[in-house]
């Protein structure tokens, strides 16, 4: 009888939505060997075999962020935290925070920052131009929004990025004056100019956030990822990186590949070079192409079929693109052969980008079993959800916005809107799969916000947003884990635990499913994470020293 490496007891194992708990679980070469009662587990111990003594606490399989952009995450840990969380509540402490970092760095080199929410500042407002001017005077400066889609910049990052009195706004895109003076308010495809102007990250750098970022997906029990948009700041050194990383062996995670395609993208470049659906390189695989729609809701920019409720009387945010540009967008990718995961929240957006799905249909390039997505698909009709049902078209979203922004959704767009927003339920009972997700940096990549918010639909105010689209804590996890791998195209290796998938494993540090689900927001950790059964991070320690 085959003897187990590793063995996992005396607590609740889940292995999955239809598989249920086991009370302990046998891990061999790699993979899940057997799970199932306690005594029958023991039996495939042997003189080397390690134990995991769970103690009372959970253990579920390995955490899939299913939309996330590893490489920023990374990348923007080394800039100045502007996040509510940390602190950040009004428009002197983001001047303060910019200011005492411009204050470290040397004339004309560049600050930035991310994070802020002007809704959570006491002034409700964006920081402006001059203002940053003030704190930086000899420094350009870039803050982004949480959202991503909106930022500030000062005198200095427009005049590099060649933005004066009478740039127009691109298409697609927001240069905010008032009273015919620049803010320094930028949103959506204006936000490239920065891009384009600002210093590009050295490929050892690139590689450093890659494991950086990874490793701090793996200390909160994440194992896959997808990174929603390889080449959005340095091009194709993005794709160098991961390339270099994965040969080594260094990549943390298991990292589904998403290539960017805009209009400004690497898409053809990358797909001339060989980076198509179906490489795999160590951890890597590579599958799908992002191309954006609209905006956010948060920043008045996702493209809605109504106006706003707040702002321009007449706001109903922005497309990126025209219909038939996107349409061609979609055709093109479709036909190339890649997973297309397309940014649209508003239902205008989602109504351009479904169109444009069901229209690249054919026979010889059917849509059909493509599993094609529509990343974070906020505000969609009923008639939409069904004719994604239908078409195999699923959504990815991020229950964890309704957490940080459902307030904010509010505010904007109407209590009804607002509840009617990203519906876990009525998606699961429609049979698609609903990755559960953290878009992050945009949020926090805290598993257990976007947990408790599938299970409450509560804000982190303690409001509840549509009531009728919670799920049960087994749903949610099944939303975390197996829903995720399912649009990565792994569902045969991960996110269950069942014999012959991967050992893919998050111990937590409590039992997530027995105890107070507010309990859930705030005090579980995870305590261990194995990927492929190897011990990958360990929070206590206790597995290294129970293995002497």
């Amino acid at each position: 009888m085959t003897k187990a490496d590793t063995v996992l007891l005396n607590g609740r194992i889940f292995c999955g939505l239809a598989e249920g708990f086991v009370d302990a679980l046998a891990i061999g070469a790699g993979k899940v060997l057997a799970a199932g009662p306690a005594a029958e587990i023991t039996a495939l111990q042997g003189p080397g075999t390690k134990i995991v003594d769970l103690a009372g606490r959970a253990a579920i399989p390995g955490l899939n962020d299913a939309h996330m952009h590893l490489l920023p995450l990374g990348l923007g840990m080394s800039e100045v935290n502007l996040r509510p969380e940390e602190g950040v509540r009004s428009v002197d402490e983001i001047l303060r925070r910019i200011g005492l970092a411009a204050k470290g760095k040397k004339p004309g080199e560049w600050v930035f920052g991310r994070g802020y929410d002007h809704n959570e500042l006491a002034e409700g407002r964006h920081p402006t131009a001059e203002e940053l001017d003030r704190v930086a005077p000899d420094n350009p400066v870039y803050i982004k929004r949480t959202c991503g889609h909106v930022g500030v910049v000062n005198g200095r990052a427009m005049q590099a990025a060649g933005i004066g009195h009478n740039t127009p706004s691109p298409d697609g895109g927001l240069i905010e004056r008032r009273d015919n003076k620049l803010t320094g308010l930028l949103a959506e495809s204006a936000l490239r100019l920065i891009v384009e102007a600002m210093p590009r990250p050295s490929l050892a750098e690139l590689k450093a956030a890659i494991e950086k970022a990874g490793h701090y997906m793996l200390a909160q029990g994440f194992t896959s990822v997808m990174d929603a948009g390889v080449g959005m700041t340095a091009g194709m050194a993005e794709i160098e990186a991961y390339e270099d990383v994965a040969r080594a062996g260094t990549l943390p995670v298991r990292t589904w590949v998403c290539i960017y395609g805009n209009a400004d993208g690497i898409g053809d470049e990358a797909h001339a070079a060989g980076y198509r659906f179906g490489r795999e390189v160590g951890l890597l695989r590579y599958g799908a192409m992002k191309v954006f729609g609209d905006g956010s809701a948060g920043g008045l920019t996702a493209a809605m079929s109504e106006p706003y409720i707040v702002g321009e009387p007449e706001n109903r945010g922005i497309f990126i693109y025209p219909e038939a540009q996107m349409h061609g967008y979609l055709a093109h990718y479709h036909k190339l052969g890649y997973q297309l995961a397309i940014h649209a929240i508003g239902d205008a957006a989602i109504e351009q980008v479904l169109s444009g799905i069901e229209k690249a249909d054919s026979p010889e390039h059917p849509i059909r079993g493509r599993r094609h997505r529509i990343e974070h698909c906020g505000f969609l009709t009923d008639g939409q959800l069904a004719r994604m049902a239908a078409a195999g078209i699923d959504p990815v979203p991020q229950p964890v916005f309704i957490y940080e922004f459902g307030d904010l959704y509010v505010t904007n767009l109407g209590q009804q809107r607002a509840d009617a927003s990203y519906p876990m339920r009525k998606w699961l009972d429609a049979g698609l799969h609903a990755a559960a997700s953290s878009d992050a940096p945009v949020c926090a990549t805290d598993p257990f916000k976007n947990l408790f918010t599938m299970v409450t639909r509560k804000t982190k105010r303690g409001t509840v947003i549509g009531g009728g689209e919670t799920l049960s804590m087994e749903e949610a996890v099944h939303a975390y884990t197996a829903l995720g791998a399912y649009t990565q195209f792994a569902e045969d290796s991960v996110g269950r635990l069942v014999p012959g998938q991967l050992a893919d494993i998050a111990v937590l540090s409590r039992d997530i499913f027995s105890i107070p689900v507010e309990a859930v927001e705030n005090e579980v950790r995870c305590d261990l994470t194995l990927l492929g059964g190897e011990v990958v991070f360990d929070r206590l320690g206790q597995f290294a020293a129970a293995a002497q």
